[in-house]
């Protein structure tokens, strides 16, 4: 259940109640794809850096080391020794980025498992068949995410499929949480707007899911090679169209600059790579940009990432330690650097429902703006 708390012009502060936990909103969830943080990172230091909720990947876990797996295992939050909220995420994408092994018809989608090739089917009734063995808190539907530059046409009949998908998702779900052998029979549906960078399709797609009364609502199908203000403009007029009683999800992204501006268009929920990609490639965030830790200048560095961070590494580690551990080739490195980022997101995510809640969203958006644009420390 998605409570609104208060409104700074149309960003949103909120509540999100489920049976794994409540999560203020916005928030950015940590993206766990299998079950883990990429870098060496546990759930119990997620814990220790403010992470709210866990999001993974329903294909890549059904593929390794499968759904029904996790399920002997009582679902993801005991495999993983994670007691918060978990949201998955249909496989959908997974079907746009196997583009070449893939062969999309009404009842689903056949491609390849990129482990070992052999072949897979998965539709809307399979994806909630794996995400109910995942027992997620939320699960996505299951839906097509057509490229950017798709033509108009093939955009518009994508987006009638995947509708018509989230139904059977619905109809599946609600089988799937009335057996007795289900282990989360309290699970979430989120539908997904779709739409390329076409605004009428975008807004009357929304206009559609939004009558058929979800747990939340996710906008997918940016930051998949679109600009910045193309995403910024489809916010502009899909968000809108959406209930606002309802939690809306920013589906893969972004940079701090992306977050910001999704709240300030009424976003609640984000997620990403780029804070454990770009540290495990020696790249902090910090209040005043990107610091590319590899570099020379780093060397004899005595000060933390960035003064004032309460993470694990700047807490107890110099610039110039992490950078010679990036440099050695040491494990130990990527995983200081990951815990950086990780907090510098949620620890921005809680300032960002401070400012909500004291009206100064506006300022603190500037601020942080102003600062990223400072470029490297």
């Amino acid at each position: 259940m998605y409570k609104l708390l208060h409104t700074d012009g149309l960003a949103k502060r909120g509540e999100f109640t489920t049976v794994h936990g409540t999560v203020q909103t916005p928030v950015f969830m940590n993206v766990g794809t299998v079950a883990a943080i990429k870098g060496g990172v546990s759930s119990v230091d997620l814990r220790s850096i403010g992470t709210q909720i866990e999001l993974c990947n329903t294909y890549h876990l059904h593929v390794r080391p499968g759904d029904e797996l996790v399920a002997k295992m009582g679902g993801l939050n005991p495999f993983m020794h994670w007691d918060g909220p978990t949201l998955t995420d249909s496989g959908g994408f997974q079907v746009f980025s196997l583009a070449g092994l893939r062969k999309i018809k009404e009842e689903g989608v056949t491609f390849h498992s990129h482990v070992d090739g052999r072949l897979i089917f998965m539709g809307p009734e399979e994806s909630m068949q794996i995400q109910s063995h995942l027992a997620s808190t939320v699960a996505m539907a299951f839906d097509e995410c057509p490229s950017s530059v798709a033509e108009r046409s093939y955009i518009q009949q994508s987006v009638d499929r995947t509708t018509r998908w989230l139904e059977r998702c619905r109809k599946e779900m609600d089988r799937l949480n009335s057996l007795p052998e289900t282990i989360n029979p309290h699970q979430m549906l989120f539908g997904i707007n779709q739409g390329g960078v076409c605004d009428d399709i975008r807004v009357q797609h929304a206009r559609t899911i939004r009558d058929m009364n979800l747990d939340g609502y996710a906008i997918g199908g940016l930051a998949v090679g679109e600009s910045h203000e193309e995403m910024y403009r489809i916010l502009d007029c899909t968000v809108p169209e959406l209930p606002k009683d309802k939690p809306v999800y920013l589906m893969g992204v972004g940079t701090p600059a992306n977050i910001l501006e999704g709240v300030a268009r009424g976003v609640d929920f984000f997620d990403c790579v780029y804070p454990t990609r770009n540290g495990r490639h020696g790249h902090a965030y910090t209040n005043h940009g990107r610091l590319n830790l590899k570099n020379e200048k780093y060397k004899t560095d005595p000060r933390p990432i960035e003064e004032g961070c309460d993470c694990p590494a700047c807490r107890n580690h110099s610039r110039a330690y992490i950078r010679h551990l990036l440099v050695s080739g040491e494990m130990l490195g990527l995983r200081l650097m990951v815990l950086h980022n990780l907090r510098f997101y949620n620890r921005m995510m809680e300032e960002i429902r401070t400012a909500i809640e004291e009206d100064r969203f506006s300022e603190y958006k500037k601020m942080r703006l102003q600062g990223f644009a400072e470029g490297e420390a």
